[in-house]
């Protein structure tokens, strides 16, 4: 007993590294599991970083380069799989295999930067007892992770889900940063104070042990950045209203499985549903009336029976029918998921097709070159959507309010909807299905990214679903009316009535105006720090030789 009981330091040693990213990433993903009036979000962020940041500034790293760099990748992409894994364990209601794959490769993002802040910062730190160096090791970790999530949401048509900045959504006042920098503003918050902490943790340990504290300013420095977003957050709700219109809406919410839709038997009953839901909802007298994504069973424009059903309830009101369909157009010739606005005495419908389509869900990346992923995918996607032109307007009849419609996951995009919003509209519209994944957490997700799309682009959002979240947003990200029955639940059948606050002459954010400029400037300090640490690797080199 006594002659093996060293080898349990060593032990401990060699998986303090591994223990430490693991805990880092069930942190992160812990984020986006509970939900928000558990209080448990609002703190994690902060702080869900700091044990990969101790793994790989703080523990003993391997001596040889080659070695170094494979460890700390291997470290950042075991927190990315143990957060993605937690975050995203809803993918299992479709499939397992495929959750796994996914997560395997958002994972890489988290090895990229933990190969930069291990090798390139690092080095930087020293003893970590300097306020001026440990700050710009703050920065520059910050900087870098804001960059590759960027990039993360771009790159391979982009994946983007549970930027970590979402994560800070509910908290109204410091999500109002986002107007400027976009979500990119409040990951690069959370990363720099989980930065800070471990650093201050290590700092505090060697002060103790040397008896000579010092003053913590990088920590000090950390905190007014944040009081300093929060203060202008509270700034902006606080400033007097500007000039509205009442928009009086009514949301319809079906609740229907999401496999009926391909069933041919239920498709009288699924259009019967809605009609009896629209009949049931004009008696509100709405100025508009919304149905879901891909509502109607039949292709709306084209099947006769759905069109005239439809027309003949929009003829006897004076409400604008916005209803999600498929839609197919001879010139070009494609097939779209679409989001249909009809006005009761407008013979030419407008039309918005969806832009940023699911890969796997609505097209097969690669199908004509790689035959194999067409086959194993042709039972669940026998054929490809096409992506529409881009972000447009619909123009309504009932009151001269532009809506900017989204679908999908779309209003996960912040690039497309401030695109959106750059075009003049004063509403985003969401037709959205949720019902894919079950009752699970991915439909709050979901409503959490697209909060933080009204904070950007200073626009409220009207969210209806088929099932899932059906609700109002507005452009400061609260929630001002929702769907649910009365135990709460929100995967229900039912209408959503909501007056909106539909601004008059909407002002164009910075971020609406200049995009993820924020981002960009992560990115390229982050490039500029990868080169200066290059160069200066080969002058040392050159000093030796």
């Amino acid at each position: 007993m006594t002659a093996t009981s060293p080898a349990h330091p060593r032990h401990f040693a060699r998986l303090s590294p591994w223990i430490l990213a693991v805990v880092a990433g069930i942190l992160t993903g812990a984020c986006f599991v509970f939900p928000p009036s558990s209080g448990v979000s609002g703190f994690i962020p902060w702080v869900s970083l700091a044990p990969l940041c101790w793994a790989v500034w703080v523990l003993p790293l391997p001596d040889q380069p080659g070695v170094r760099l494979r460890h700390c990748f291997l470290l950042g992409w075991a927190t990315g799989m143990a957060g993605f894994l937690t975050s995203l364990h809803w993918i299992t209601t479709v499939t397992v295999a495929g959750w796994i794959a996914l997560c395997a490769i958002l994972a890489l993002y988290h090895g990229a930067w933990a190969i930069f802040a291990g090798v390139i910062l690092r080095p930087l730190g020293g003893d970590w007892l300097g306020s001026a160096r440990n700050l710009l090791v703050g920065l520059l970790a910050a900087a870098s992770w804001t960059g590759l999530e960027w990039l993360r949401g771009i790159l391979f048509s982009g994946f983007g889900w549970n930027a970590l900045g979402v994560s800070l959504g509910t908290n109204i006042p410091l999500s109002q940063i986002a107007s400027i920098t976009g979500t990119s503003g409040l990951t690069f918050l959370c990363v720099l104070s989980s930065a800070i902490a471990a650093i201050t943790v290590e700092r505090l340990r060697r002060e103790l042990r040397s008896g000579r504290p010092r003053p913590h300013v990088d920590f000090f420095a950390t905190v007014f950045l944040v009081i300093l977003c929060f203060s202008y957050g509270v700034r902006v709700l606080t400033a007097p209203s500007r000039p509205e219109t009442r928009l009086r809406v009514a949301g319809l919410q079906g609740n229907i499985p999401v496999y009926d839709y391909w069933e041919q038997g239920k498709e009288e009953s699924i259009l019967k549903c809605y009609l009896e839901m629209t009949r049931e909802g004009l008696q509100g007298d709405p100025d508009l009336l919304v149905w879901p994504e891909a509502a109607t069973p039949r292709p709306l424009l084209v099947d006769e029976i759905t069109y005239g059903a439809v027309k003949e309830l929009s003829l006897k009101s004076r409400a604008d029918f916005l209803i999600g369909s498929i839609h197919y157009d001879a010139e070009p010739r494609g097939d779209y998921n679409s989001a249909i606005l009809l006005a009761p005495h407008v013979a030419t419908a407008q039309i918005y097709s969806k832009v940023h389509l699911v890969p796997f869900g609505e097209y097969v990346p690669f199908r004509k070159s790689f035959p194999l992923l067409a086959w194993l995918e042709r039972k669940e996607v026998p054929y490809d959507f096409d992506a529409g032109k881009g972000p447009a307007l619909l123009e309504m009849a009932s009151k001269p309010i532009r809506l900017g419609p989204l679908i999908c996951f779309e209003d996960t995009l912040g690039d497309q909807t401030r695109r959106t919003a750059a075009l003049g509209a004063q509403l985003l519209v969401t037709l959205t299905n949720d019902g894919w994944f079950g009752h699970s957490v991915a439909t709050r997700q979901h409503l959490a990214n697209a909060r933080l799309r009204t904070v950007e682009t200073g626009l409220p959002l009207l969210r209806v679903a088929d099932t899932g979240i059906t609700c109002v947003i507005d452009r400061f990200g609260r929630i001002r009316e929702e769907l649910r029955g009365p135990n709460g639940d929100s995967f229900i059948k039912g209408i959503l009535r909501a007056d909106i606050a539909v601004p008059l002459r909407p002002v164009p954010t910075f971020y609406t105006l200049h995009g993820d400029l924020f981002a960009h400037a992560c990115l390229a300090v982050t490039a500029a720090a990868c080169a200066a640490s290059l160069l200066g690797s080969l002058r040392r080199r050159r000093q030796v030789s």
